[in-house]
Formats: structure tokens, sequence, C-alpha cells
């Protein structure tokens, strides 16, 4: 049997994923040169217009036959709802915390997201936690309290975005390979098209929407939120269905690392030995964390190579 194959599935899947988790480390870049356009209009664009791409992506590769599957269970809407309802959190607290200086705290919200998702796997799906994920866990639970006692001030804009992409994340386990990325995200967006009028209006009638009052290159940028929206999600989809998940959870670092470049050196914002402390807390439980992970999947798969060989000799 040629291995080569599946060798080439895991590095196209490790390209994918990288390309995502570069393109959303840079998404402050793109979201603070949109200025003067505020928070609530950004987010009510990227919703609109992600549900326009995904319907011309879908038009474009002939899926709309897997995509009325998935509208006709019931089930399934919901779940898509819930899991639009949650991305739409996500996204306003970013974009609101990355326009008001606030990009060192999101990057700490996307360090603690992995360990969230353990967290949530044991309230929700009373997984069984292995000890070094426990520390991990702690550690992560010690540091918000240093960056509480040592900056003065809880970290709900970090914690807010942990929780509800680990949430997203879990909704989206439960829906499984039912829906594909494409029809979950087109869904996704459609279900928050009336939230995203309302705050367009909203923002019209108060400080005036700035879509193609800033300039023709202004305007070009604003018009390409849906791409940028949905091409790292759907970058991500590929990566996580081609590449082991040990992998992409190495991966998923490069996003917040940049985020934390780009606000500690970058854009000046401030950090107090606190919060160093706190950080560097975060970055050992992680590194706790990859460590129990990529021994756990080594493991695994002695377990099931010793499999193979004990049938092999049973059968011979």
């Amino acid at each position: 049997m040629n291995p080569r194959p599946a060798a080439d599935q895991t590095v196209a899947g490790g390209v994918y994923a990288f390309l995502a988790y570069l393109l959303w480390g840079f998404l402050p870049v793109y979201f603070l040169i949109l200025a003067p356009t505020g928070a609530w209009e950004v987010v009510a664009w990227r919703i609109i217009l992600s549900l326009v791409f995904c319907a011309i992506l879908i038009a474009i590769t002939r899926s709309w036959r897997r995509f009325v599957t998935v509208i006709r269970q019931k089930r399934l809407l919901l779940w898509t709802a819930v899991a639009g309802i949650l991305v739409y959190a996500n996204w306003q607290v970013f974009l609101l915390a990355t326009l008001s200086g606030h990009v060192i705290e999101t990057s700490l919200g996307y360090f603690i997201n992995p360990i969230v998702t353990v967290l949530l796997g044991v309230l929700v799906l009373r997984e069984r936690l292995r000890i070094t994920q426990w520390i991990a866990i702690g550690l992560a639970a010690l540091a918000v309290i240093v960056i509480v006692v040592g900056y003065g001030a809880f970290p709900w804009i970090a914690l807010s975005l942990a929780f509800s992409f680990g949430l997203y994340g879990l909704v989206k386990k439960q829906i499984g390979p039912q829906v594909d990325a494409i029809s979950g995200l087109t869904l996704e967006s459609f279900w928050l098209t009336p939230i995203a009028i309302v705050q367009l209006i909203v923002v019209g009638v108060t400080t005036g929407i700035t879509f193609g009052t800033a300039g023709a290159g202004h305007a070009a940028l604003l018009a390409v939120a849906g791409i940028a929206t949905a091409t790292p999600l759907l970058l991500f989809a590929a990566g996580a269905r081609r590449a082991p998940l040990t992998l992409v959870g190495m991966l998923q670092f490069i996003a917040p690392i940049l985020q934390f470049i780009l606000g500690a050196w970058v854009l000046g914002e401030e950090m107090t030995t606190g919060r160093w402390i706190g950080f560097a807390i975060v970055w050992v439980a992680l590194i706790v964390l990859t460590v129990d992970s990529i021994v756990a999947g080594r493991r695994a798969r002695s377990g099931r190579a010793a499999a193979s060989v004990s049938d092999v000799v049973e059968l011979t």
C-alpha cells in the first residue's frame, strides 16, 4: 500500500490550516485600515457580504443539492442558527476590542481558546481528562487571576472570545460532517442577516454609514469583508479534514502570536508586569497541553499499529 497519498493529504491540510491562521493573525490590520468605519458597521457588512460570497460559491461549485439537503433537516437548521449567534458574538467582541486598542487582549483570548475547548469537553461532553490537561486548565485559571490582580481589570474580552469560539467549535462538532463548510457558513450568515440590517439602520441614523463616503479605495476594501471573513474559515475547514488534529492544534497558535506582536510592538499597547506574568503562565499551559496532545497521539498510533500486527498474527 502506497502511503504517499495520505502524506500528501497531510501536507495539503497543514498548508490550508497554516494559511487560515495566518489570515486570522493579520485580520486586525485589515479592520484597522477600514477607519473611519466602526465595529458595528463592519460586523454588519461582514455578515451580509459573507452571505453573498457564499451564495456565489455555492453557484460556482454547484453545491445546491448539498445545501438543500441541509435545510430540509430542522435539527441542522437549529444548530446552524446557534452557531451563527456564537460567531456573531465572537466577531462583535473582536471588532470592538480591536478598534478600541485592545488587540493584545484579543490575542490572549485565542491563546486561552484551546484550554477552554478542553474544559468544555469535560463540562458538556463529559470527557475524562488526563492529569496534564487538568494542569493546563489550572494554569490558565491562575493566569486569569494574575492578570486581574496585576492589571486591575477582569479580562472579559479575552474570556468572551475564548468561550464564544470554543462553544462555536463545540456546535460544529455536534453538526459533524452532515453540514459542509460552505453550506454551514451560508446558513450562519443567513440567520444573522436581520441583525446586520438592524445594525446598519441604527448606524445610519446615529453616526452614519461610511460605505461609499470615504473614497473608492475605502469602499473597495470594505466590499471584500465577506471574502476576508469566509476565506480563512473555508481554508480551516479544508485543513481540519486533511491534517492530524495535533498538527492543526500546533498551527492554531500562529494567529494569537501575530496578534500579540501587532498589539505589543506595532500598536504599542501597554504590557504591564502583571500582564507579562499572566501571558507567560498561559504560554506554559499551552506548552503542557501541546506536549500532552503529541504524546497521546503517538500512543494512540502505536496502539493501533500493535493491534494491526496482532490481527495479522491471528490470521496467520
